[in-house]
């Protein structure tokens, strides 16, 4: 699944491994990007109860992100509708360069996670459900939008 020399679930867990130094900002998600090679980049989240995402992908690049503290709700588009997985602390999620979902806080306890993508971003598409069909919402681009 992953093509990187290093799997990315292990990158994760190495980072996850060093100094984070997590914060959380009651008005919108906190990130911090921890650091990059030259196959891959990994950020710091965090999230407050009630904090998510909206349904986007990661521009071709695939991923992995791992639960440090808290759970989080990973939600895929599947039978028209949307199917919640919820991952808690020391869970780790591969997942491929085609991979749309939607991630949430929906506990009760603030959460952090770490998240290591190859490539490193350069865009991400938001996306909407419509009826069960994915619409696409905006474009962003590292460097402009984030």
């Amino acid at each position: 699944m992953i093509t990187t020399r290093v799997r990315l679930a292990d990158l994760a867990r190495r980072y996850v491994a060093g100094p984070l130094d997590p914060r959380f900002d009651a008005e919108r998600r906190w990130y911090a990007r921890l650091g990059a090679g030259p196959d891959h980049e990994a950020w710091l989240l965090t999230w407050l109860p009630g904090q998510e995402t909206d349904l986007h992908d990661h521009g071709g690049s695939a991923g992995a992100f791992l639960v440090v503290t808290g759970e989080i709700t990973e939600s895929l588009v599947g039978d028209g509708g949307l199917a919640d997985t919820t991952l808690r602390a020391g869970t780790v999620r591969e997942f491929g360069a085609h991979h749309i979902h939607r991630v949430a806080n929906r506990g009760v306890v603030p959460a952090i996670s770490v998240h290591v993508y190859a490539p490193a971003l350069t865009a991400m598409t938001r996306y909407r459900l419509d009826r069960g069909v994915l619409v696409v919402e905006s474009m962003n681009r590292a460097g402009v939008d984030w």
